[in-house]
């Protein structure tokens, strides 16, 4: 059996155990020759997804409490599996739900790490650094990089801490085991989406 959570930016393939990523440029041309059972937030490929009957959505199979207007599949995917807590998916942006007894409370959407950093060069080429990720954030910076660097995860770290107060706090995402070391009371999980989907078709008995 073999999942794909197709991002913005990348398809992450889910088979046995084993992930494997492909770019969206390559994902245009890919035809399966097996089932794939996918959630999508990339409305580019709808048509593509729609047409070959190997692709399986599994989008309108799943349920989620919730007043919030437009959530993305993927969020809703990690919050099935959290009856308690906050939710950190850290890739392309960076999102923050919070649950509290299985009924999704609200969320946050801020640029992703790179997303972010890529900005500051739009601002002046000399902000055109490369991160760094071993940036003490409670000493202040005496050059470019380390403040970017400080302002940037500095400003992400606190956003997390503050809405998260001290309720336990789940990361996923291609950034998620970075950010999770800022946090003693926090998990990561880099399958939480694909958990979640192996248990939406057994849950469903979805064949």
């Amino acid at each position: 059996m073999t999942l794909c959570d197709i991002g913005n930016t990348t398809a992450k393939f889910y088979k046995d155990g084993v992930v494997r990523y492909m770019e969206n440029s390559q994902f245009e041309s890919y035809e399966p020759s097996e089932r794939i059972y996918f959630i999508s937030v990339n409305a580019k490929f709808k048509e593509k997804l729609e047409k070959n009957e190997n692709f399986f959505d599994l989008e309108p199979f799943y349920e989620l409490d919730t007043e919030y207007k437009g959530l993305g599949i993927d969020r809703v995917a990690a919050c099935t599996e959290i009856k308690d807590g906050v939710i950190v998916d850290a890739g392309t942006a960076i999102t923050l739900d919070l649950m509290e007894n299985s009924r999704h409370k609200g969320g946050v959407i801020m640029p992703g790490i790179y997303t972010f950093l890529n900005s500051y060069a739009e601002i002046s080429p000399r902000l055109n650094v490369v991160l760094n990720t071993q940036i003490d954030l409670e000493k202040l910076p005496n050059r470019t990089v380390d403040a970017v660097s400080y302002g940037l995860i500095k400003s992400v770290v606190l956003l997390i801490k503050d809405f998260a107060k001290d309720r336990k706090i789940y990361f996923t995402g291609g950034d998620g085991h970075y950010l999770s070391q800022f946090f003693s009371n926090s998990i990561y999980d880099r399958n939480l989406i694909f958990r979640s989907m192996l248990n939406l078709l057994k849950q469903k008995d979805i064949k």
